[in-house]
């Protein structure tokens, strides 16, 4: 199995074809690759808040050191895109899904640990379904581009998942799996307001 049939496995149903449509819209590629750029910035950043709240967990500084560098690359891979086609940087606000996936995260430990795992997980994975989604309908540059991400942003799932099933056992993890993609599938499929990278279809 590859990388990318065990995400589509791992997560609840793929991503809406209604999001797909209004993504390749020639007037979206501009708010896609600004998402992008900030989703590669949060990526970096909640791994090094990992590393800088469980500094006893030896393995998962050195999975997150490396996945915080590796984000960081691929946000200066997409501001490089943005600069070579005129693409201004400006702030937009955040898609819900995040933040929406971060609301069942207990908050006592180690499960807020484990939880945390498991919410970079989906994220990742859901990432890694969207970039190849997306990236058949995109122009050669960004097509390359996107399917070049697949194999590290498959990693970063599997690091994270590995890692909450080493902090939490592999039954207690495969429960809480559960109730994250509940909320993973209502996330994605649900209408949506505003378009993201990581929103669910236009309402």
């Amino acid at each position: 199995m590859s990388v990318l049939e065990e995400i589509q496995a791992f997560l609840p149903c793929p991503t809406p074809d209604q999001w797909v449509e209004v993504a390749i819209k020639p007037e979206n590629q501009d708010l896609l690759l600004i998402d992008h750029a900030n989703c590669e910035k949060k990526a970096a950043s909640t791994a090094l808040n990992l590393i800088y709240r469980y500094i006893d967990n030896f393995e998962l500084l050195n999975k997150m050191s490396r996945l915080a560098r590796e984000e960081m690359r691929h946000f200066e891979q997409v501001i490089a895109i943005m600069k070579q086609r005129g693409i201004e940087y400006s702030n937009i606000s955040a898609a819900r899904y995040a933040a929406g996936l971060k609301s069942k995260v207990r908050t006592h430990e180690p499960a807020k640990l484990v939880d945390t795992l498991i919410v970079g997980a989906f994220i990742e994975a859901r990432s890694c379904e969207r970039f190849a989604k997306l990236a058949p309908h995109l122009d050669p540059e960004l097509q390359k581009f996107y399917l070049s991400l697949l194999t590290s942003e498959g990693r970063h799932y599997r690091d994270y998942l590995n890692l909450a099933r080493k902090a939490g056992g592999a039954e207690e993890v495969e429960k809480r799996i559960a109730v994250f993609r509940e909320q993973e599938q209502q996330l994605v499929e649900a209408p949506d307001s505003e378009f993201r990278f990581h929103s669910g279809p236009m309402e």
